[in-house]
């Protein structure tokens, strides 16, 4: 069915070329028909140029012209910064414990998020020849009661670890879509339908299954979204991080990881996040997405 607009808008295209007197029902019929489609098509390649014109904004922003070579480009959430050594210095390869096959590394930092980057660097894994060589999460006062991020990848050559960079970086745009932040502190989840390196690296997440994080903040909100979660479905807990026991940088959160069929894990995800943001707006806090784009 056609909307009122869209019907208004046939009609001024007909009687700007016909008099509707002279014609009977069927004629109109197919007339309007003929010039619907027409308005579509050129309404669908009004939509289609717009999304080219904002993919090259985003390409845009990644690729700003540096003097630094090393520089990839940046996200727009978390503070997160993409950078590239084509060959690391032998001392500092041998003390970050880098395989010697590999001469190349990408650098993925940021200051607020952590699980976000760890998603997208996730992603760029499986689409790319690299490795995860090590994932950090310090302690970063910008982020709240939270974490930044430290992830290395490295490769043979340093075009993989580049791709993988851009990959990660343009991904944040839509793994930050459920960090709900607020005063108070944060609600943050991550659903993956497979799991693949960087999150086994960073949480000991099983390659190739459903995982799922949740993460509340301050750490009593996280407790009662981990309950939450494990009572809604049939899911196995990974992980669970708290301030003190060595799973957080002392952060103020809690955090825990969960494994099952993909539909349970997203089932446990979703519980947990509707619990956590009612448990803030009780706070009379205002829970928001940090992109307005939730993906799970």
């Amino acid at each position: 069915m056609m909307d009122n607009e869209l019907i208004e808008k046939v009609l001024d295209e007909i009687r700007k070329k016909v008099d509707l007197k002279n014609f009977d029902q069927e004629q109109l019929n197919k007339i309007i028909k003929s010039s619907s489609e027409n308005l579509m098509q050129r309404q669908n390649n009004d939509i289609r140029k717009e999304n080219k014109i904002d993919n090259e904004r985003e390409v845009d922003s990644m690729s700003a012209p540096s003097p630094i070579t090393e520089y990839v480009g940046t996200s727009n959430y978390g503070d997160t910064v993409g950078l590239v050594i084509a060959n690391v210095d032998s001392m500092l390869h041998e003390k970050m414990g880098i395989d010697k096959k590999y001469r190349s590394i990408g650098i993925i930092s940021d200051r607020t998020g952590a699980g976000p980057q760890i998603m997208a660097a996730d992603e760029a894994v499986k689409a790319t020849n690299t490795e995860v060589v090590s994932i950090e999460l310090p302690r970063d006062t910008k982020g709240g009661a939270g974490h930044g991020a430290l992830i290395i990848l490295a490769s043979e050559d340093v075009s993989d670890s580049r791709r993988a960079v851009e990959v990660a970086l343009r991904d944040t745009n839509r793994t930050f879509g459920d960090v709900y932040g607020f005063d108070a502190g944060h609600v943050e989840l991550h659903y993956t339908a497979r799991a693949s390196y960087a999150l086994n690296k960073a949480f000991g997440a099983p390659i190739g299954k459903s995982f799922g994080i949740i993460v509340g903040a301050p750490a009593g909100l996280g407790v009662v979204m981990a309950d939450k979660a494990l009572k809604t479905a049939n899911v196995d807990l990974v992980s669970y991080a708290s301030p003190g026991n060595g799973g957080t940088s002392y952060t103020n959160e809690v955090i825990i990881t969960i494994t099952g069929d993909s539909g349970a894990v997203r089932q446990s995800v979703v519980a947990a996040r509707e619990v956590g943001l009612s448990i803030a707006r009780s706070m009379g806090q205002n829970p928001v997405s940090t992109t307005g784009k939730p993906y799970i």
